[in-house]
């Protein structure tokens, strides 16, 4: 993929760094990104540059990249900034059954974005919520895969069924990445991976870097699986208001199928995420509680903050992106 332009200094130093050889450039040092904004566009962005080095890579730059020490030290700073605030606005829980069985609950009356892109959505909001989430969907479940050689027993077994599904059950063209890709085309967006990272929004960026910031460390193993269970629980719901908005627009027949598909599945995907993942692992390693129920808070933090910032923008009649489409 291509580098996207800088929004600040810590990006800018990732991308000159990145356009150098490995050990040339000095980064900036920790009291800077301590310094920044730990929600701000300048620190997310420079940490999607660092972690997309795991995935992809950018073009002409050396896979070295990687795993280089300046870089790594570099990230690590910025992870600090980025946890140190996540810390200090999600309240200390432990009672993970007691968080999950929130999640099950939805008011009557609710407002979120499926919501508001079902009932009276434009085609444009659904182009710009599509192009934001594609920075995770056109790599939807990698991130959590780095979690399953840190589990073991009925954990490992539970995590590993449903990542089957996500990877399509064997079959590439059921792969839910190029499901979303297909959804994509529907929607006249380009399905280039990678592609709307330079547009997307700063809670956006924070969203998708929470999970390969948990995924990457098994220190926070216990985090990334309060994560994959936010996500799963409160899947199914969303994901039929929005095939339905797909559907009123008239969106195309492969974009209804990416969120119709994720109905069924998700609905099966919670209850092997609630009762074999999230309990399996607590009856191996009960001290990690405390990092599942942060997993789940964090990832509500951010994901309410998302809503917001979409809400606000489009009920104002303005875009919710950093730069045009």
């Amino acid at each position: 993929m291509k580098r996207p332009p800088a929004r600040g200094d810590l990006s800018a130093a990732v991308v000159a760094a990145l356009e150098q050889p490995p050990g040339t450039l000095r980064l900036p040092d920790s009291r800077t990104a301590a310094a920044s904004d730990p929600y701000g566009d300048d620190l997310h962005l420079a940490l999607a540059l660092c972690y997309e080095l795991h995935y992809r890579g950018f073009d002409a730059v050396p896979d070295t990249w990687e795993w280089d020490p300046e870089l790594l030290r570099f990230r690590a700073a910025l992870e600090h900034a980025f946890l140190d605030a996540l810390r200090a606005d999600v309240p200390e829980r432990t009672d993970v059954d007691a968080l999950l069985d929130d999640l099950l609950v939805e008011p009557a009356d609710g407002d979120g974005v499926s919501h508001f892109l079902r009932d009276q959505g434009e085609y444009r909001h659904l182009r710009e919520y599509a192009a934001q989430r594609s920075l995770y969907h056109l790599k939807e479940a990698d991130p959590h895969l780095w979690v399953v050689p840190r589990l073991w027993g009925q954990a490992k077994a539970g995590m590993m069924a449903v990542e089957y599904d996500e990877f399509g059950a064997g079959r590439a063209e059921r792969v839910h990445s190029r499901l979303f890709g297909d959804l994509m085309d529907d929607l006249g967006l380009d399905r280039t991976y990678g592609r709307y990272l330079g547009v997307c929004c700063r809670q956006m960026l924070a969203v998708n870097n929470l999970m390969s910031l948990f995924g990457l460390h098994r220190v926070h193993r216990g985090a990334l699986i309060g994560h994959f269970a936010w996500v799963e629980i409160t899947s199914s719901p969303g994901s039929r208001r929005l095939a339905q908005a797909l559907e009123r627009l008239e969106a195309g027949p492969a974009a209804v199928h990416f969120y119709a598909e994720h109905v069924e599945a998700d609905a099966v995907h919670e209850q092997v995420v609630r009762h074999q993942v999230v309990k399996g692992l607590l009856r191996e390693e009960p001290a990690l509680a405390p990092d599942v129920a942060f997993g789940i808070g964090a990832t509500e933090l951010l994901e309410d903050r998302l809503g917001e910032h979409l809400l606000s923008a489009w009920q104002a009649g303005e875009s919710s992106l950093f730069a045009a489409l």
